[in-house]
Parts: structure tokens; sequence; C-alpha cells
């Protein structure tokens, strides 16, 4: 067995359907699909049922409760019979090809594979952003690399539906410390440098239904503490890598911190929750109070000024702005 995409999903009746329907017509002979859901109260296995029910090439492991995102794509290489793993989201859509596309590039076994992706909106109609990573031609990083690797992909690489990794790599690491941040994939991938090259693709191979993440609600932790966590704790990098992936405490960055408010992720209850209790200096602390008490619609409009100084990020901006919590008002 050549390749398995391993989904984990979670009360995701309502989209996984059509992310399988997706993938099953490329699969063929090498290639598997192992779907493990971590308990679902929903429909999620009679979906998933209907659609794979007399597939060999097709698994669904069902665990008997929830244990998290993280444990659940652990669980779901260790079911895997391929030599490389696809950790395949459960509500995005491979684009036509894309398996095809994967095993070609796969032909000189490299330890990981980066996969582009496009981004839509939540009913995968229109397109947000062209290419998550903009680059026009595919890079390969040798093992002395791989701080150029974490530099140049790791934005992409917090979108765990990019990562196509060997399988041997992942079953000899350790999972544990990354366990609970949601990110366990990149742990995986940084925790010690990797013996052979990795390959990042420069065609988009997924398309990503953006505004369905399940950790939507909480984006502010996320973002503001999670994932930086995660890059500043990986060992063996210089901080400005680190940096060009996200700043340590991008709460500090005023920027960073005014596009959270004009989002609607960011306001008084989460600097009741997040900030306050934190040291900073009384000019920090003057800032951080400021942006969560003004009225967000100055920050709306400071974000739709900044829309005509980023015309690639454009749509996706304005999409942000839409869905935003205070939107309305």
């Amino acid at each position: 067995m050549r390749l398995s995409i391993c989904i984990a999903t979670y009360k995701r009746a309502d989209v996984i359907g059509e992310t399988i329907a997706a993938i099953l017509p490329q699969l063929h002979e090498g290639v598997e699909l192992v779907v493990v859901d971590g308990a679902s109260p929903d429909a999620t296995a009679a979906v998933v049922g209907s659609l794979i029910a007399d597939r060999s090439d097709c698994r669904y492991v069902r665990l008997a409760e929830k244990g998290g995102v993280d444990r659940d794509y652990c669980i779901a290489v260790e079911q895997a019979r391929g030599d490389y793993c696809w950790l395949m989201t459960d509500d995005d859509l491979l684009k036509p090809g894309a398996v095809g596309r994967v095993l070609q590039a796969l032909g000189d076994d490299p330890d990981l594979l980066v996969i582009n992706a496009e981004v839509a909106g939540p009913d995968l109609a229109t397109t947000l952003l062209p290419r998550k990573l903009r680059i026009s031609a595919d890079r390969q990083l040798e093992p002395a690399q791989q701080s150029a690797l974490l530099a140049l992909a790791g934005d992409l690489l917090s979108f765990i539906g990019s990562v196509v990794i060997r399988r041997a790599v992942w079953l000899a690491r350790d999972a544990a410390p990354y366990i609970g941040t949601e990110f366990v994939h990149v742990g995986m991938i940084f925790q010690a440098p990797l013996e052979r090259a990795a390959r990042v693709l420069a065609e988009p191979l997924v398309r990503i239904r953006y505004g369905r993440a399940s950790w939507s609600a909480r984006a502010f932790e996320v973002w503001m503490f999670t994932w930086p966590g995660l890059i500043w704790g990986l060992p063996g990098f210089g901080d400005d890598v680190r940096e060009a992936v996200t700043p340590r405490e991008p709460w500090k960055r005023a920027p960073r911190l005014a596009n959270m408010r004009a989002q609607g992720c960011y306001g008084l209850g989460e600097y009741r929750r997040w900030l306050k209790p934190l040291a900073m200096s009384p000019l920090t602390r003057l800032v951080v109070v400021a942006v969560a008490a003004l009225p967000d619609i100055v920050f709306r409009a400071a974000m739709r000024i900044l829309l005509l100084l980023r015309p690639y990020e454009r749509s996706m901006m304005m999409f942000e702005l839409r869905r935003s919590r205070t939107a309305g008002r």
C-alpha cells in the first residue's frame, strides 16, 4: 500500500459526505481511505457508512469516546497501511487529480510533502484565496534545510490537510508533547530533523472550506497563544525562523490585535480571560485595553482601508469582516 488518506472526524455529518465523495473516485490500487470517528453523537457514522459500504479500500473506525483531534489523527496513522499518510480534513475537498499528483511527487521517496491549498467560502462556491502559499514552482528542501522549511511553509502547515508524511517517520516520533495543541502534525514534523528531503508543492490540491474549523469560536486563544506556543517551543530553531511563522506574543502587536477586534474575535471578555492576568508594561496594557474597549466599528473601518493595500487577500478579508460576530451592528 503506497498511500493512506487519513481523516479524523467528530460531528461533521453535514459536510464529511462531500469530502469523502471527492476522494472516492481518486482511490485506486495502492491507495486507501481511513476515517477515524471520535464517537460523533450525530449521523456521521451513517453518512460515512453509506458511502464506503462494501469497499475494501476504505475503513471506518469509530472510537468509544471523544479523545481530541490530535489523538484521533495518531490513531488514524496507526491504523493506516500505506507507506505515506495524507492527513486530510473532514470538511474540505481534494481537487480532481490530487491523489495522482501526490503519488507522482512521492516517486523518489521524500519524508514529507507539503500540499498547497486554495481557500473557499463555507459553501465552497467562492474562492477567497487562490493559494495559501504564494509560490509558483515546487520547492525541495534537504534535511539540513529544516529551518528553511519551517520559515517557508510554517503558516501553510497550520492546515493539517497540507501534510503527506512517511508513516515510519510519524511512528518513530513522540506525539505526547503535542496532544491537545490541535497541531500535533507540526510537532511530529519538526521535533527532529527529517532523514530525507521534504517537497513543497506549488499547485493547490485541496479546496479549504473556510470558516468551518472546529476551533473557530476559540480563534483568539488558538492564534494568540496555542499556535505561537507550539512554534516557539520547537527545538533547534532560531528566533528569526520562528518569527517568520508567528511572533512569540502576537497579542503585543497592535495591528494583529486590531485585526482580531475587527473580526469580532477579541473584546473585553477575551481581555479579562487571557490578557488581564499577564504581566506587561503600562503602555502595552493601555493598548490592549483600548483595542478591547473601543467600538469595533473603528477597527472594521480600518480593515476596510487596509483592503486597498492588500488586493491578493481582499476577498478573504472581506469574508472575515462579514462573518464577524459584530458584523450586523
